[in-house]
């Protein structure tokens, strides 16, 4: 397996492109000559997000919500229609949800893990069909700094999170034993200046003062512009990179959490109210 990938020529799919890092990531692999096909229910998002880069590469827009398994099993025919092959796979789609596990309903967590979770399984099981016709291909999964480190509060995200790293460490393991062309990057992003926190859902038995305080302290740590953070991501891809640590913050925690596997919260909660 080649250990760089040249994207100008290739076709990606990005989900969650209406805006944030996965707008920047579009971004980015345009610059470099990659075609994108964007993915995401926000339709207005979308279209901003074509219109930045339609001029570049061709670009084609998909209203899809990774939640229906319908919807998603179709999506790769639509994509062959409008780019004739897959080359690249960003699984970058998600939302964010506060609350204690105590705090947050069976219908709330699922509704969490069924986009963060299954969302990723479902594009990875209808693309890689595709990505293995390939003679070099990446599948990329978007994971998070609370997929190495998990906060109290995020009970429901950080079993998402998890979940998407330990499933794309696995089938790396899996594409490697059969020698597939297939490269898998795991995506932990840290602190990043998006809409997440203040987008974020909260659950129904939180309350409001709660839900205000938990969303300014996590907008605090979002330093890192989306720009710089899709510029890391793809920098990542082209380098077929197994694992991808954007931000400072996330490559200090990781390495924290290496250290006190089980007591890094000791350290990290201090001062959290």
């Amino acid at each position: 397996m080649s250990a760089r990938m040249e994207l100008a020529g290739k076709v990606a799919v990005v989900t969650g492109a209406a805006g944030g890092i996965g707008r920047a990531i579009a971004r980015s692999l345009a610059v470099r000559g990659c075609h994108v096909a964007l993915a995401d229910v926000n339709e207005d998002g979308l279209a901003e997000t074509a219109a930045l880069i339609e001029n570049i590469v061709r670009v084609t827009r998909h209203r899809l919500d990774v939640a229906n398994r319908d919807a998603v099993a179709a999506f790769p025919t639509v994509v062959l229609a409008g780019h004739g092959h897959v080359d690249v796979v960003v699984n970058n789609a998600g939302v964010a949800l506060s609350g204690s596990f105590a705090q947050l309903t069976e219908a709330e967590f699922d509704w969490l893990l069924n986009i963060n979770l299954h969302g990723v399984v479902r594009m990875s099981r209808a693309f890689l069909p595709l990505l293995q016709q390939r003679e070099q291909a990446q599948l990329v999964n978007l994971s998070s700094l609370f997929g190495i480190i998990a906060p109290p509060g995020q009970s429901a995200y950080a079993a998402a999170k998890f979940a998407v790293r330990g499933f794309s460490e696995a089938l790396r393991h899996e594409l490697i034993a059969a020698h597939s062309t297939v490269g898998v990057t795991v995506v932990h992003p840290g602190g990043v200046k998006t809409g997440i926190a203040t987008d974020a859902r909260a659950g129904a038995a939180v309350g409001v003062e709660e839900r205000e305080r938990q969303q300014a302290h996590f907008s605090k740590a979002l330093k890192l512009s989306p720009e710089q953070a899709g510029e890391i991501i793809v920098t990542g891809i082209e380098q077929r990179r197994a694992r991808v640590l954007v931000g400072r913050d996330a490559k200090i925690v990781a390495m924290i959490e290496r250290i006190m596997p089980v007591a890094y919260w000791r350290l990290l909660g201090r001062g959290r109210r």
